[in-house]
């Protein structure tokens, strides 16, 4: 019962603030299903008074045996009917609340919990919720059932009854032990499944890399999935088995209390046969609930160790999540962006180290083309989410037009930006860009990115995603030139290009944005196509060592070359 309530009191806090009737549903579901409890109780005690009263006149217990035939079956469909209306309810809110406060959390925040946890939590976890809050009605319904039983054996002897607890009280206190141990188990389940899924993930993502490496494969197996597996699959096991032992002692407690009533207790106390008779009725009729009640407490478990995991995920969420949806607030026409003194620091895992980047003093005016170089790892697509306003600065800050950049701002901040980044992320419809034309317009685009007999556009909708990665990269800058935002954020976007569409890209493309009045920023190693800049702003490990025109560093990177025979080690430090 304790983690019953524990679960509805979490179910109701995650519930969205307009859901006014959530409280009263949760009435009305309880209620009903006591009503079906205590209509089945009295089913119970009419049939037994009917026995002890054979053959004499029983037209009252006749009409209360049609009318609890009557009510038992509605209150059980009121509870039905409350329980999928509340339930599925609260479940969705639970999702919405969840998703919205992962979209809210900073995204440095994201990378550091990973993917994984955060899918379980949305499947795993709100599943195991939901198959708990169907046992609601049932649990309401027998726990009432025992209840109405009980009192009907202390109507019929209160010496028993107190025998009877005695029992029930015995088996209780022995059945906690085993069940708090149970319920270990039900919690590193859940702690398992993170890893279960992070290893998930890796089948269907690196399903290419496993393919064509057998030795990585039959590792990624022994290593990673099957550990992971068994351990789950041990813990499940055993909390499952504690639960049935328990479950077992408790019935076992009840067929010694039976063999008490009718072989023991008759010869110490002087009790009538229809006593006798009732009292072994009765508790062989509680058993079915009793066991239903046992073997639901399990689900119960797993349910309320999901809601703790979702419950700390989403509170550390919150405590992260200073940004969220700001409405329709606007900027006025930004002339400049600053990064003033700007850092920002992580932990690699692979290096098993932190990286620095910064402090950064930068600034890009409105119609440049920029692009941003550097050698790999040397902080280009960390500054490029500090200038989206997917990083904030921890020293330093972002400024718009001189003004900073807030948690109040940031994310009317990011409005300014269209950005395809390299572990870009497609949708099959064009969603928030509702507008006139939008097929035709984007029909246009599809042929200016040779697309147009690959892809067709419905109703906002794309044909296919099935596409090559150059050929999906197309669509992204699709979706980016649909946006028609002030701010263009290309990362590394021509590697995937074949040499043709790669020029295209380079000298028609991004000069074409350049005339419209469009800002753009550009992360590239291809050097022979830098003339098309503006600016070139070089990185080397988090520091800014180069932001100046083209024509001289292209001089300098001429100069390096012609030297590298003499000095090898500066070719390595070249772009």
């Amino acid at each position: 019962m304790a983690n019953l309530l524990k679960l509805l009191r979490f179910l109701l806090r995650a519930t969205d603030d307009s859901r006014r009737f959530a409280r009263l549903q949760t009435f009305l579901l309880i209620a009903t299903g006591v009503i079906a409890g205590l209509a089945s109780t009295g089913l119970l005690a009419v049939v037994n008074a009917k026995l002890a009263r054979s053959g004499a006149p029983a037209a009252g217990l006749a009409w209360a045996f049609v009318g609890l035939c009557i009510v038992l079956p509605l209150a059980r469909f009121a509870s039905q009917y409350f329980l999928a209306v509340l339930s599925q309810g609260i479940i969705f809110d639970l999702r919405m609340s969840l998703s919205r406060r992962i979209l809210a959390a900073p995204l440095r925040a994201l990378e550091e919990v990973g993917p994984a946890p955060l899918l379980a939590a949305l499947t795993e976890d709100i599943g195991a919720i939901t198959a708990a809050m169907t046992t609601v009605p049932l649990l309401c319904l027998q726990a009432t059932v025992v209840v109405g039983c009980l009192a009907y054996l202390g109507w019929l002897s209160w010496k028993l009854l107190l025998i009877v607890l005695v029992a029930v009280a015995v088996g209780v206190f022995s059945y906690q032990a085993p069940l708090r141990r149970a319920f270990q188990h039900f919690h590193a389940v859940r702690e398992g499944w993170d890893q279960v899924f992070e290893h998930l993930r890796g089948i269907t993502s690196g399903t290419k890399e496993l393919k064509i490496h057998r030795g990585r494969r039959e590792a990624f197996f022994s290593q990673k999935l099957e550990p992971s597996s068994r351990l789950l699959q041990q813990h499940s096991v055993a909390g499952a088995t504690i639960a049935a032992i328990a479950n077992s002692w408790g019935q076992v407690l009840f067929f010694v209390v039976i063999g008490l009533v009718l072989f023991v207790l008759p010869h110490y106390l002087a009790l009538a046969q229809s006593v006798v008779t009732g009292f072994t009725l009765v508790i062989l009729y509680m058993l079915t609930p009793l066991d239903v009640l046992l073997n639901l407490l399990p689900s119960l478990g797993r349910a309320v160790a999901s809601a703790d995991k979702v419950e700390r995920l989403g509170l550390s969420l919150a405590d992260q999540a200073r940004e969220g949806d700001r409405g329709s607030a606007a900027l006025p026409p930004w002339q400049s962006l600053q990064l003033a003194a700007a850092t920002h620091t992580f932990y690699r895992e692979e290096k098993d180290d932190c990286f620095t980047l910064g402090p950064v003093d930068l600034e890009i005016k409105a119609g440049e083309l920029v692009f941003l170089v550097g050698g790999n790892g040397s902080g280009k697509t960390t500054l490029a989410k500090i200038l989206l306003g997917l990083y904030t600065p921890e020293s330093g800050g972002v400024r718009l037009n001189g003004a900073p950049v807030t948690d109040q701002t940031r994310d009317a901040y990011r409005q300014l930006f269209s950005a395809v980044f390299a572990d870009f992320f497609l949708f099959d419809v064009l969603l928030g860009l509702e507008r006139p034309r939008l097929d035709e317009s984007a029909r246009g685009y599809l042929t200016k990115l040779h697309l147009d007999r690959k892809v067709r556009v419905e109703g906002g909708a794309l044909s296919t995603l099935d596409l090559s990665q150059g050929q999906r990269k197309r669509l992204a800058l699709l979706t980016a030139y649909l946006e028609d935002r002030s701010i263009y954020l290309f990362d590394e976007w021509a590697a995937d290009q074949d040499p043709q569409f790669k020029e295209i890209f380079y000298l028609q493309l991004l000069p074409e944005l350049k005339s419209r009045g469009k800002t753009v920023i550009v992360i590239s190693h291809d050097d022979h196509y830098y003339r098309v800049a503006d600016r070139i702003v070089k990185l080397d490990y988090g520091q800014v060592v180069y932001d100046g025109g083209v024509g001289e560093y292209l001089a300098s990177l001429a100069a390096a070359r012609d030297f590298a025979p003499a000095v090898p080690s500066l070719v390595d430090s070249v772009d």
